[in-house]
């Protein structure tokens, strides 16, 4: 299929022992669904004599420029180094959504954020206050809204008319398994094919 539309790939893979496999992988299932797969320009990105800080905003800077210049997002909503999804991607998410450009996700886990709180987080140690309210041993409110995670990614991919997929993966293969992101790809298509 010919690529008419860039789409930018988020998620935690870079953090992956294969993550350059994993993102050259994807990028190649996104040609194959007609998008050209947002690619950072390494040898733009110079360490040499900048501080650690300095060259984070440069990696910073280059990811915003490719969204700038991206179609839309793919992202990778799986939890990533505790119950939520990347902080990075969540990032990435809003950012794009604030451009008003569609906005896909997915979770390789059907485990909701509620769930993965009160479950995982607070280990059954909550309970409803005098008003009703969800609370854990801390005194924090626990929301429930039925969400991937913090209502505002649901909430910001819902409003443009996209889909954040669910699925359950078993957890040696969460970060690893594509089947969600090809289904991304396949939504994401039928999508863009709409609005042209």
């Amino acid at each position: 299929m010919t690529p008419t539309h860039k789409v930018y790939i988020a998620g935690p893979e870079v953090f992956l022992p294969n993550g350059s496999e994993q993102m050259a992988l994807k990028g190649r299932m996104a040609l194959e669904h007609g998008f050209f797969p947002s690619t950072m320009a390494e040898d733009a990105l110079d360490p040499t004599g900048v501080t650690p800080f300095a060259f984070g905003c440069q990696i910073s800077a280059a990811n915003e420029a490719m969204m700038r210049d991206a179609d839309l997002v793919i992202a990778n909503l799986t939890p990533f180094r505790g119950i939520s999804a990347d902080i990075g991607t969540a990032f990435e998410v809003g950012f794009m959504c604030a451009l008003r450009k569609p906005a896909f996700g997915y979770t390789n886990t059907t485990r909701g954020y509620f769930e993965r709180l009160s479950e995982d987080f607070y280990h059954g140690a909550t309970r409803k206050d005098a008003g009703g309210v969800m609370r854990g041993r801390d005194g924090l409110m626990l929301e429930d809204h039925g969400m991937v995670d913090n209502l505002m990614l649901d909430g910001g991919i819902e409003a443009l008319g996209c889909v954040l997929v669910r699925r359950e993966v078993s957890p040696d293969r969460r970060l690893q398994d594509l089947e969600a992101f090809q289904e991304c790809l396949r939504l994401a298509r039928a999508h863009m094919d709409r609005l042209s």
